[in-house]
């Protein structure tokens, strides 16, 4: 399983989902839908999308990946999780024809997510590649339109080790006449899209190009401004899926002020506490982390904490070197096999000036940091979803 393993978890074609897909009689023509890809943005993205349409009434599947606490997080339908007893009939009922194909976790869980939305005639199904898109099992569906956020550098073993490279693997979601927007403007990735959208017959939206600044001024309940493109290029998709007949718009701001709450989005710049502040992120690529990085600065503290772990499979060392120096380090694991060494990457940090010790697991590393800080101190969490992860899981036994 790729979440936990890696890269010998990979399928680097969509022969096993065609195949699922016919064993579940393509569940993935019996609903309405919108694909997001991107590097960074498009979970956001697509729970932003999500709350408007719920918002505006319709029945609105979500599949997004991965979990942070819980599997069925990655199967919604109006925020709230797949049941467990859908999970186990499902898997109950197609285990024997799964292992003979030797299906995927992923292409599995694609599946499952299909065959629930059908099942539940949701209105309207938001999807979120895994990744790439191109090769991703979710690039089954024939949306009503597509999205596209921010293109950068991660998983470059499987996607490219250019930019134009990885957007040519995202750009691979666009379908035949189907509307695709782009969320920001990149230099070395625009005529990739330009090229495919046109050898598609697909309107091409550059999100800068159709909203105007004026326009991003709404109270949206995602905090960090990374978050201002991602608003950008949902706004456009909205106006292009009005433009469909999906009314959209009487709900909008209503939506956006409760993504969090209609979707059950969680680890974007997320306040645990206050006193001293703890916010974590799932940010975890060299584009992501920098971004991170600088909404920090735009904090006031006495002291930085920073709790980090990382996947053994990241580009530790340009990450590290973009880390503040002035912080104090709590470096620490997540419970997965792809987890780096907190040892191995608390000597590796300290090449780079990044001062801390080292900690078994992330619950007893930030029990380590709130024992050491004052009430105007600032302690971030991150480096990896599945430190996030963690943190989240253990902070929900309490």
């Amino acid at each position: 399983m790729y979440q936990r393993v890696g890269k010998a978890a990979y399928k680097a074609d969509l022969n096993n989902t065609w195949a699922l897909m016919d064993i579940l009689q393509q569940p993935q023509e019996s609903f309405k839908s919108v694909h997001v890809a991107g590097t960074n943005g498009k979970g956001s993205s697509a729970h932003m999308l999500a709350a408007i349409f719920q918002a505006a009434g319709y029945k609105t599947g979500l599949y997004t990946s991965p979990h942070l606490v819980d599997f069925r997080e990655r199967i919604r339908i109006n925020g709230a999780m797949i049941p467990e007893e859908a999970v186990i009939t499902f898997v109950d009922r197609y285990k024997d024809q799964f292992s003979s194909l030797g299906l995927s976790f992923f292409e599995m869980s694609v599946g499952l997510a299909f065959d629930y939305f059908r099942n539940e005639e949701v209105d309207i199904a938001i999807i979120e590649v895994g990744m790439g898109g191109r090769l991703d099992s979710t690039n089954v569906i024939k949306p009503e339109l597509s999205l596209i956020t921010h293109i950068g550098f991660d998983h470059q073993s499987f996607l490219g080790d250019t930019l134009a490279e990885i957007a040519g693997e995202k750009a691979g979601i666009i379908k035949e006449e189907v509307p695709v927007v782009i969320s920001e403007r990149q230099l070395e990735c625009d005529p990739v899209f330009k090229r495919m959208a046109s050898a598609k017959n697909a309107p091409l939206y550059f999100a800068i190009d159709e909203v105007a600044s004026s326009r991003l001024y709404l109270d949206l309940d995602l905090k960090g401004d990374y978050q201002e493109n991602n608003l950008r290029g949902v706004l456009c998709a909205v106006d292009q899926l009005e433009k469909k007949g999906w009314q959209l718009m009487s709900s909008l701001e209503d939506a956006l002020s409760r993504v969090t709450k209609l979707t059950g989005l969680r680890g974007r710049w997320e306040i645990l506490q206050t006193k001293p502040l703890s916010i974590c992120d799932t940010g975890h690529n060299l584009t992501g982390v920098q971004s991170l990085v600088d909404q920090i600065k735009k904090l006031s503290y006495r002291q930085l904490h920073i709790v980090w772990g990382m996947a053994n499979d990241k580009p530790i060392k340009d990450i590290l070197r973009i880390l503040p120096q002035s912080a104090f380090y709590y470096f620490t694991q997540a419970r997965i096999p792809r987890a780096m060494d907190a040892e191995l990457l608390k000597r590796e940090a300290l090449k780079f000036g990044l001062a801390g010790k080292a900690y078994a697991d992330v619950h007893s590393a930030y029990q380590a940091a709130l024992s050491l800080t004052l009430s105007d101190d600032l302690i971030f969490i991150g480096g990896s979803t599945f430190v996030v992860g963690d943190l989240l899981a253990d902070l929900e036994q309490k």
